[in-house]
């Protein structure tokens, strides 16, 4: 890759032979990091041919920087700093705020194509966030105090309702709730409204997947999000928020694979 102007942490998995012509490029979402890609869906992707790389956002992982005050122009100036390095444009496949990420990327810059993971829709998000205020006013009050809203999650319980499966072995979500980071509450303004997308500029191709145990978007906001693009739509069964590391992750990536087939990706 070149040379970027800030650290960025990118984990990536190459094929053992030659690549695809194009890369994809692993957006994360919220309270998270890269790290989340690589436990299955890098290694999985490479394995099919695809160059997989993965970047965590300025203030996550060992990326540079902070999370703290970040609002959305702001992690999309990360993901087209790494974009650029890159051979070829990438597909892009964003989870949650990185589905809202690759959403916006795709309207000022273009891209091959989107696969959205329980995405931010891009009619917004607030219909959620006023949810989740309402659920958890005192974490609310937590998180707009300290401008991070790590509060919402901030316990292995938390982290259940809002991320993973009612079904997820206790010591698996002990291990993920304890790499929950901090996030930016400036952010969510941008999603609540004052920074969606511009549907009508998005030209690539979109797959949309959600979750049917997603505490976060329903299935009809993840059936708007596929509406608005005239995209191809899947709603998972048993599987929560965070589907790369549900146990039906491998349900979530087959389809993923075999629809970048059909689009000669």
């Amino acid at each position: 890759m070149n040379t970027l102007p800030f650290h960025y942490e990118i984990l990536s998995r190459v094929p053992a032979g030659e690549a695809h012509a194009t890369p994809l490029l692993f957006v994360h979402g919220a309270w998270c990091a890269a790290w989340v890609w690589d436990e299955h869906f890098l290694p999985y992707f490479a394995e099919r041919g695809y160059a997989a790389h993965a970047l965590s956002l300025r203030g996550h992982g060992t990326s540079w920087g902070t999370s703290y005050l970040a609002r959305i122009d702001d992690y999309l100036a990360d993901v087209a700093l790494v974009a650029r390095t890159l051979p070829a444009p990438p597909v892009l496949i964003g989870h949650s705020m990185g589905g809202f990420l690759a959403q916006k990327y795709a309207e000022r810059y273009g891209a091959r194509a989107l696969v959205l993971l329980a995405s931010v829709p891009p009619q917004g998000a607030l219909r959620s966030i006023l949810h989740t205020i309402a659920r958890q006013p005192l974490d609310a009050v937590r998180a707009l105090a300290a401008l991070n809203t790590r509060a919402f999650l901030d316990t292995p319980e938390k982290a259940r309702h809002h991320l993973y499966s009612r079904t997820m072995p206790e010591a698996q979500l002990q291990r993920y709730a304890a790499r929950i980071e901090d996030e930016s509450a400036l952010w969510l303004l941008d999603i609540a409204g004052l920074s969606l997308p511009k549907v009508e500029r998005i030209k690539s191709p979109v797959l949309v997947l959600g979750a049917a145990e997603d505490t976060l978007f329903t299935q009809a906001e993840v059936q708007a999000t596929a509406a608005a693009y005239n995209a191809d739509c899947f709603v998972l069964p048993n599987m929560a928020h965070n589907m790369m590391l549900e146990s039906g992750w491998a349900d979530a990536a087959d389809i993923i694979a075999r629809w970048l087939r059909a689009q000669g990706i």
